[in-house]
């Protein structure tokens, strides 16, 4: 029996949407299920997942440059949002994988860089078992509906209000 295939959305404005998409990677790798990790925007900064995930050889595309609204190349950097998303349609309609983490789309979608409409009919076509997770701030009320898991990160206290930068190992 095939399990059922679930949209899950980590989004909201605190901490933790990329941690706990790299908790399920780590718990379906460890179940040996096939996975792929697509990044929308980041790209900048050399990330401890990135990092682990390049030195254990697991798949990770990086397409970014880092946060758009920081960007000088706002053109360039909305054809890495599609070709981002172009990779992404074809890793799950390939049928290839258990899991693809999409992290940081809901940026995309946010910003109209990418339509819902579109990203909704893509995963309506995905493969049936096929798990999709979706992480940023923002995720568009069509997506929440759509999804079957939906956690809102919801700032309480953050280190940076009190001038503690982020740090690696844990931040990033």
């Amino acid at each position: 029996m095939n399990p059922t295939g679930l949209l899950i959305v980590y989004t909201g404005n605190g901490k933790g949407k990329t941690t706990a998409a790299c908790g399920t990677l780590l718990r379906a790798l460890g179940h040996g299920l096939r996975a792929t990790t697509i990044q929308f925007l980041k790209g900048k900064w050399s990330t401890g997942e990135r990092r682990y995930a390049e030195s254990n050889e697991l798949e990770w595309h990086v397409m970014g440059r880092g946060f758009t609204w920081e960007s000088q190349e706002l053109k360039a950097d909305k054809q890495r949002v599609r070709d981002a998303w172009q990779l992404a349609a074809e890793k799950i309609l390939s049928g290839a994988y258990d899991l693809v983490i999409l992290d940081e789309i809901n940026y995309a979608l946010h910003y109209g860089y990418l339509s819902c409409d579109e990203l909704l009919e893509v995963m309506k076509q995905r493969p049936d078992g096929m798990h999709v997770v979706m992480t940023g701030r923002n995720a568009p009320e069509a997506l929440v509906e759509a999804a079957d898991l939906v956690t809102e990160m919801r700032e309480v206290k953050h280190p940076y209000k009190k001038g503690i930068a982020a740090q690696k190992g844990i931040d990033y």
